[in-house]
């Protein structure tokens, strides 16, 4: 008995940094509010109040992350909290501000009950499609409100993922990302097959992934005895241990990764359950999840295996080829926006990559990632809001046909989606353009120039598929029975003119992001 009381007296409970994680905190308390108002409030009050809550909790956080950000006692290197679990440093506190900033306009996206009457949400997804209670519910004018706990719960997982200090931290927001992100892509209130046949592709083949990153997991605990991103660093410097745990380890924990980036070849989800998710979802996991998995990248590879980089960086190398390749050459064999767009991902994939492999001692390729993430999620979120404006009697028009002439039926609508796409491409005057020219040039100065110019062509390839659409848009002829431009409501209006303006603020006055990216390191 008095041993027991000895050691319990000798354990010491983890400091907490309240201050440091009062974003995370934030976000994750108010999606546990949110289930309980879902549980207990009339459904005619839902609406308003979850909304309400979800807006609130953003720019609270973000209110929390400027004060943090901005005090005088916030160490310069950054902080490890919860017993060493999550990094607070500038990187961290980089991702966690676009994160907020891209979920504000995700959730306004989902929140809207104009472009679709009710939402874009299925009441019950478990009715079978096709059925007359399925064609009966998909009349009901009634917003579904599940879809906001369940975007405030990814989101904290996103936020915890990227400010993971350990590995076993990491795979538990993984998991807390990606499962509600799994039922959101199964609830679009049209097309519910394709809706419910996304879902089931993008939780098994999530599953896998799962699965090689924890075996990933286990093999670099056998090596470094610890999972720690730093204890693997410490051992990868000098042990008398085998290197083919390490590397096996590494391998199959970058798999995992490298998935929910939805970097080619691991991308086989991506075009399916960017086709099939409601329109607001796959938006929002385009931006954010697209930020977390490359916050998650850079950490680990410059943490945790910074010091063995000539050993991996020629994998990397050809997945990000492979993965550029993948995306231009398909994006040009679709006839569907959203696969194109999809595909499009794949691309900046290992436009991504190219940052986060070009590991130069001034950290310009960690800073230029992260700049690209912001640019490209705003953007993305936007484009996403304009395909969600065409439509038909069936829902969303998103075939290219459809789009035939639509200069001619809506010249502003046009007109947007025109400057998105050119964003896209890497024209000048845009955030695309800026983003691509700091991460090619830090991957030259990272010596990377052969991979540099595969991109430049990978980069022209692609540019076909977006003119293609923009000489569709203007110089085709509308069909007679062609898709009508919904006028957009207030939500989505404003979610479309945010990512329109800061695609174009980005490409004139880009210093103000890169110096805030470029501000420090990641604590090692």
């Amino acid at each position: 008995m008095n041993l027991l009381v000895a050691q319990a007296q000798q354990i010491e409970a983890p400091e907490i940094h309240y201050g440091a994680i009062a974003p995370l905190l934030i976000v994750l308390g108010a999606a546990c509010v949110s289930v309980l108002l879902e549980a207990l409030l009339p459904k005619h009050q839902r609406w308003a109040v979850q909304l309400l809550l979800s807006l609130l909790t953003l720019v609270g956080a973000t209110g929390a992350l400027i004060i943090y950000a901005n005090s005088s006692e916030r160490p310069a290197q950054g902080v490890a909290t919860l017993a060493g679990a999550i990094a607070v440093d500038s990187p961290s506190l980089f991702l966690w501000g676009t994160l907020l900033v891209l979920a504000f306009g995700s959730i306004l996206l989902m929140a809207d009950r104009s472009v679709e009457p009710g939402g874009a949400f299925v009441a019950q997804a478990a009715i079978r499609p096709g059925t007359i209670q399925d064609r009966a519910q998909a009349t009901k004018t009634g917003m579904q409100t599940e879809i906001f706990p369940l975007t405030l719960f990814a989101l904290g997982g996103m936020m915890t993922f990227v400010a993971s200090n350990d590995l076993l931290t990491m795979f538990i927001a993984l998991e807390v990302l990606s499962l509600p992100l799994y039922l959101l892509c199964g609830l679009a209130r049209r097309r519910r097959l394709l809706s419910q046949e996304a879902a089931v592709k993008y939780f098994l083949l999530g599953a896998f992934a799962s699965a090689f990153f924890l075996y990933g997991v286990a093999l670099l605990y056998g090596y470094a005895g610890s999972v720690k991103l730093s204890a693997i660093a410490a051992a990868a410097g000098g042990t008398d241990r085998s290197d083919t745990l390490l590397f096996a380890g590494f391998g199959l924990l970058v798999v995992g990764l490298l998935f929910k980036a939805a970097v080619g070849p691991f991308h086989a989800w991506t075009p399916d359950v960017y086709q099939g998710a409601p329109t607001p979802v796959t938006a929002f996991m385009a931006a954010c999840t697209k930020v977390a998995a490359f916050g998650g990248i850079l950490r680990v590879l410059t943490v945790a295996f910074e010091n063995t980089q000539w050993e991996w960086r020629g994998v990397l190398y050809g997945v990000a080829v492979v993965s550029m390749v993948i995306g231009a050459i398909l994006g040009l064999t679709q006839t569907d926006v959203k696969r194109m767009i999809a595909y499009s991902s794949v691309a900046h994939a290992g436009f991504l990559l190219i940052g986060s492999i070009a590991l130069v001692p001034d950290g310009a390729g960690v800073s230029a990632t992260m700049f690209y993430l912001l640019a490209y999620g705003f953007t993305t979120i936007a484009a996403f809001g304009i395909v969600s404006l065409v439509r038909n009697s069936d829902g969303e028009a998103t075939h290219l046909s459809q789009w035939a002439g639509l200069a001619k039926r809506s010249p502003i609508v046009a007109g947007t989606f025109t400057f998105l796409l050119l964003a896209l491409a890497g024209i000048p005057l845009t955030s695309g353009f800026i983003g691509k020219f700091v991460v090619f040039s830090a991957a030259i100065e990272a010596g990377l120039t052969p991979l540099v110019v595969i991109a430049l062509v990978a980069s022209a390839v692609a540019a076909f598929f977006y003119l293609r659409v923009i000489v569709l848009m203007y110089f085709s002829e509308p069909a007679t029975d062609g898709p009508t431009v919904t006028v957009p409501g207030a939500f989505t209006t404003i979610a479309i003119t945010l990512g329109a303006v800061v695609t174009l603020v980005l490409g004139l006055w880009p210093t103000l992001v890169l110096d805030w990216a470029g501000t420090g390191t990641f604590l090692s």
